[in-house]
């Protein structure tokens, strides 16, 4: 049997792709499209889209209610839209970032009928790349996170960076301290994230998502660096999730268990 999807956000680039995405998944149904910004719209042959949360994702207004919501939207509409899934027992798989330690304790409180993942990073290769710097983070003893992405992202830094170096920071406490004493400009350094470990944040047309983590050490660096170039990167780690989300209890950050239970 199929597994059900419903999208939010469903008009914006990110919600439309992952539309496209459930719907070429053989095993995925697409029931619901929920944007409160594009009601009635049709999205391709797909789904109509709802402006309604309710009313797209109850069963009765639905030949078949959604198994999974998934959501790409902003930081407000998705502490609500998670909110709705955990009290309607519908399993949430999220990409959406800057939730706070108190939103992540919420959730853990509240998904207690259903299942949520949030992944700041469905990109296969950007999981990789996280892992990699863990692994190599207690090897060197300087290290510095540049992330890249397009020009209408609202946050920084990226969730991807930061996940990435309270990684790394976990990885090692051995980290050097900053040498400098005089910024020319306020900000040239970056921000400072866990670790002492600095993260530098570029916005700039053209660009999907990229990251690059550049360690350092006594005559040698390694850098591991990570490009999507299209929204379709982050798609096989959105239909793994919504193929596996029912298996993973509570709420899990990051797609690393779904990749190690597929491999």
């Amino acid at each position: 049997m199929a597994i059900t999807v419903g999208v939010f956000g469903a008009a914006g680039r990110m919600g439309a792709t992952v539309c496209r995405a459930v719907d070429e998944a053989t095993d995925l149904d697409l029931v619901a499209a929920v944007d409160p910004g594009a009601a009635g719209e049709l999205l391709g042959r797909v789904a109509n889209i709802d402006t309604d949360l309710e009313i797209a994702g109850r069963p009765e207004h639905l030949e078949v209610g959604p198994d999974v919501m998934v959501d790409f939207t902003h930081l407000e509409a998705a502490r609500s839209n998670l909110a709705w899934c955990a009290s309607h027992g519908v399993h949430a798989v999220v990409g959406t970032t800057g939730f706070t330690p108190e939103d992540l304790a919420s959730f853990r409180e509240t998904f207690v009928n259903s299942n949520c993942l949030i992944a700041p990073n469905f990109a296969i290769g950007a999981i990789l790349m996280m892992r990699f710097a863990e692994m190599a983070s207690p090897w060197f003893e300087t290290a510095e996170v540049l992330e890249f992405h397009h020009d209408a992202k609202l946050d920084a830094p990226s969730g991807t960076a930061m996940l990435t170096v309270e990684r790394m920071a976990a990885a090692s406490s051995d980290w050097a301290p900053d040498p400098t004493r005089t910024e020319v400009v306020e900000g040239a350094r970056g921000g400072q994230g866990p670790g002492g470990i600095r993260v530098h944040s570029m916005r700039m047309r053209g660009m999907v998502a990229h990251q690059e983590v550049v360690l350092g050490t006594t005559g040698q660096t390694l850098t591991i660096r990570h490009d999507s170039y299209d929204r379709s990167s982050f798609m096989p780690g959105v239909v793994l999730g919504c193929r596996r989300i029912a298996s993973h209890s509570g709420v899990t950050i990051g797609l690393d268990s779904f990749l190690d239970e597929s491999a």
